[in-house]
C-alpha cells in the first residue's frame, strides 16, 4: 500500500493519497486545498484516482473537491449528514477570513459498514460523528483515517454547528478503540499516532 501525506491549505489539514501498488488505483482522502500539489503527487507515483473521500464536510478538508473532480473525474463520496455542507464552503471559509471553492454534490453518500474498494485495497466505513454529524473514518487492516475525530493527544472540536462532545467520545470509544492498540491513526491535522498510544495518554480518553 502506498500512503502519501500532504498538509494542505492555511489550516494545514492532512490530505492523504492511498494507492494500490499493483494496480496503481488510488483514493484521495480530504483534498482540502493545494490541488496542484495533490495532482503532482498522484502523477509522480503514477497513480490513477478512483475516489475522492471526505471524512467530513468542513471547508479545510473538502475545499479542493471541485478541482480534484474536474481534473480526474473520480467519484466523490461523503456521509449524507455532511453532504449539505458542500454547497456552502465559500461562506464557511469566509467566517474564518479564508476562501474556498464550492464543491459539487457527492456522486454517492456513504454510511456505517459500507466498503470502498480500489485496486486491492478495501476501506470499511465507520460512522464517527461528534466533530460533525456525518464524520466518518476509513479503516483497512492496521490503519485508520479519522479526519478530525481523534488527534495525537487530543480530539476534534465540538463547538461547531452539529458538534457534540459526548457523541465524539462515544465514537472514539465504540468505533476506534476496538480496532486494536497496534492500529496506526492517520489524523486530520498533525502527526500520526496509534490507538494504543491514545488509550494510554490522551487526556480526553481518561475521563469518565
Amino acid at each position: 500500500m502506498i500512503i502519501k501525506t500532504l498538509a494542505v491549505g492555511p489550516i494545514m489539514a492532512n490530505c492523504y493519497i492511498v494507492g494500490c501498488e499493483n494496480t496503481k488505483q488510488a483514493a484521495v482522502i480530504d483534498p482540502g486545498d493545494d490541488t496542484d500539489k495533490i495532482l503532482m503527487a498522484l502523477a509522480d507515483a503514477k497513480l490513477t484516482l478512483k475516489y475522492i473521500l471526505n471524512t467530513h464536510g468542513h471547508f479545510d478538508h473538502v475545499g479542493g473537491n471541485r478541482r480534484m473532480k474536474d481534473a480526474t473525474g473520480a467519484e466523490l463520496l461523503i456521509h449524507a449528514e455532511d453532504a449539505s455542507m458542500l454547497a456552502s464552503l465559500p461562506q464557511a471559509a469566509a467566517s474564518f477570513g479564508l476562501s474556498a471553492d464550492s464543491s459539487p454534490p457527492p456522486d454517492k453518500t456513504i454510511d456505517e459498514g459500507d466498503t470502498i474498494t480500489f485496486g486491492e485495497i478495501t476501506f470499511k466505513v465507520l460512522h464517527t460523528p461528534g466533530h460533525s454529524p456525518g464524520g466518518v473514518s476509513f479503516h483497512a487492516d492496521s490503519i485508520v483515517f479519522v479526519g478530525d475525530t481523534l488527534f495525537a493527544g487530543s480530539i476534534g472540536r465540538t463547538d461547531f454547528a452539529g458538534g457534540d462532545f459526548n457523541t465524539l467520545i462515544a465514537s472514539i470509544k465504540n468505533k476506534l478503540i476496538p480496532l486494536g492498540d497496534d492500529v496506526t491513526v492517520y489524523t486530520g491535522h498533525g502527526p500520526t499516532t496509534t490507538i494504543g498510544q491514545e488509550k494510554r495518554s490522551n487526556p480526553f480518553l481518561q475521563m469518565g
